[in-house]
């Protein structure tokens, strides 16, 4: 029993550590979910975010789920990349899928400027903006690029669950 209790200070303490500067704008994120549905109303969108190793990363580990499918899971980790000098991250998903990209805070909110998704031998270019709405949600707005310029994937509003 006492290591249960151990274990939940502790993860009550990561989610509330202090973040190194760069990860800052990132912080009302932090130790909370953010849920959203998808327009066709048929699938949902998780995100979950903890602070790793007392702020100098953070987690967001995120589950797209439908009816009558096998959720898709993936898992974020946002960092300070000293050699670049900019936020970057690793996106890795259960169906074999990776991205390597940057963030960059922006007026309102978080941009992630265009980089790749790799899954075997498919690729795709894509470009993400989350604008902060009050303290309690975040839009979402992902497009992709193709043959003939960006075109939007999703527009979702997630909001913030009760703990």
């Amino acid at each position: 029993m006492r290591y249960v209790i151990a274990a939940s200070l502790l993860l009550a303490a990561a989610a509330h550590a202090e973040p190194i500067a760069p990860l800052q704008p990132m912080s009302f994120l932090a130790g909370h979910c953010w849920k959203g549905q998808f327009p066709d109303g048929k699938q949902t969108d998780e995100h979950c975010f903890t602070w790793l190793y007392d702020g100098q990363a953070l987690r967001d580990t995120h589950t797209v789920r439908a009816a009558g499918r096998p959720d898709y899971v993936g898992e974020t980790t946002y960092y300070w990349d000293a050699e670049q000098k900019h936020v970057a991250f690793l996106y890795i998903e259960n169906l074999g899928g990776v991205s390597r990209g940057t963030m960059e805070p922006v007026a309102n909110g978080l941009v992630f400027p265009p980089t790749r998704y790799v899954a075997g031998n498919e690729a795709m270019t894509y470009r993400v903006r989350w604008t902060r709405q009050g303290d309690d949600a975040y839009e979402a707005f992902s497009e992709m690029q193709g043959k003939d310029g960006w075109t939007t994937m999703f527009k979702l509003l997630l909001k913030r669950t009760p703990s």
